[in-house]
């Protein structure tokens, strides 16, 4: 196989690489979430129980999505080191293998949501709106392969540098999904359900969009046919390695919504959860940029690793921590400024004075939740470049579950700071974790240069 222009500006310059892989990608992300904002909005206006019902589900969607992404982050990987190495044949084989990982995956979160999701909803809360949320719940876990599968077929083009082909299926996901959801929910009537099928649908084009670039156009770099497989235990093991700690992140991501949204409930009740359930996506825009930055990162990070190229190394950590974090204040600070006009807008079916006064303070208080996630994002994103997918996940705990959510409890429970504890905690947690992270990935840049001196010797 010879490489492309994508596989060589990657190797080339880190600093155009980046670029080139992320601002796409973060433009394509926003869209997705600007949908998935515009959902809450439509949900909203059936009132505030299907909007809570919305925020206790979430995390459960957020978990499928994670299964893929944490799947796809370890083909990524992977296949990034193999062509670093120059091992094209070999990565070609990788990409199947993430393949045959992600279909077992989503058959047994189908099995585990037909038999165990009321179960779950009620344990994380939802007992006061779980008919709602099963109505949406089921349609989404019954879905599963739909939902889980695009994130994994998506990595591979960003491990080739198809950032085109990784982000065009994206935007059309969004935009159909942001036609659909009226049409399902109020001309047909359904609902949340037609929120749920709207979803479906619109992923289900991505995903078919993807699919035949592949498998019948097959002008790719990477090549999903069966010639190249064969059944390694090895690179099961490899792409397990990142995988599945990056899967346990994204579920941490979601375990720590729903901490928060038990936190909130027990302190403020409902109507503070579906608040919440708002202001959290706006929390995951701000989010976006580590991200979107951050599944570029394992992509050049992966390949300047495997090639042993310790200055495209440094550059990789330090140019993507620079723009995570630009970008994440410039965000954090339309939010702060615009956050009641942005409140209003999503409370403009039902128009809740109240409502739309609480969403703008909530806003204000949580964009300095996200303000220092890049240094931390940063690390984890780098440690799943070079394979070491466990100490991404020990950072992502620290960070996410054991700092936040503990802070979160400590000042909202025995400190008695009640819901404003809560947003506090979660604050003080998150700028202890990032940093604590952004320290670890450092020193193992310095032992990284160490061991490329050796190589050279």
């Amino acid at each position: 196989m010879e490489i492309n222009k994508n596989i060589e500006s990657i190797i080339g310059d880190p600093k155009k690489a980046l670029n080139r892989l992320a601002y796409p990608t973060i433009l394509s992300m926003l869209l997705m979430f600007a949908n998935n904002l515009i959902d809450s909005m439509w949900v909203s206006g059936l009132g505030s129980e299907p909007l809570a019902a919305l925020g206790f589900m979430s995390p459960l969607y957020l978990v499928i999505i994670g299964f893929g992404v944490g799947i796809g982050a370890g083909a990524n990987s992977l296949i990034s080191r193999l062509i670093g190495a120059k091992q094209y044949d070999e990565s070609n084989n990788a990409a199947i293998h993430s393949i045959v990982i992600a279909s077992i995956v989503s058959i047994l979160i189908l099995l585990i949501g037909v038999f165990f999701l009321r179960d779950l909803l009620i344990l994380f809360g939802a007992s006061e709106v779980i008919d709602f949320a099963m109505d949406y719940g089921m349609i989404i876990f019954l879905t599963s392969y739909i939902i889980l599968f695009p994130a994994v077929v998506s990595s591979l083009f960003r491990a080739e540098g198809d950032i085109r082909r990784a982000t065009v299926p994206l935007v059309v996901n969004a935009i159909l999904n942001m036609v659909m959801d009226p049409i399902f929910i109020y001309y047909f009537n359904l609902g949340i359900k037609g929120a749920a099928i709207a979803t479906v649908l619109s992923t289900l084009a991505n995903l078919l969009i993807m699919l035949y670039w592949y498998l019948i156009k097959r002008d790719t770099f990477i090549k999903l046919s069966l010639k190249y497989y064969h059944s390694k235990m090895e690179i099961y093991k490899e792409i397990l390695l990142v995988s599945l700690p990056a899967s346990c992140e994204e579920v941490i991501y979601s375990i720590v919504a729903i901490c928060f949204n038990y936190l909130i409930f027990v302190t403020a009740g409902t109507m503070e959860v579906a608040i919440f359930t708002v202001v959290w996506r706006f929390v995951s825009i701000g989010f976006l940029p580590c991200i979107a930055i951050g599944v570029s990162t394992i992509t050049v990070s992966g390949i300047a690793y495997g090639a042993r190229n310790y200055e495209n190394f440094k550059t990789t950590i330090n140019y993507s921590t620079f723009i995570s974090f630009l970008i994440t204040l410039i965000i954090c600070a339309i939010f702060f400024v615009f956050a009641y006009p942005i409140s209003e807008g999503f409370n403009f079916i039902n128009g809740n004075p109240q409502m739309i006064s609480r969403t703008a303070e909530v806003l204000r208080i949580m964009v300095f939740y996200n303000l220092f996630i890049p240094f931390g994002a940063t690390a984890a994103y780098v440690y799943q470049g070079v394979g070491s997918g466990f100490k991404s996940l020990a950072l992502t705990i620290l960070r996410e579950l054991v700092l936040s959510v503990f802070f979160a409890y400590i000042f909202a429970i025995p400190l008695k700071m009640g819901i404003f504890g809560v947003y506090f905690g979660a604050i003080i947690g998150m700028i202890l974790g990032s940093f604590i992270g952004f320290a670890c990935i450092k020193l193992y840049e310095r032992s990284f240069k160490k061991e490329c001196e050796k190589t050279v010797v």
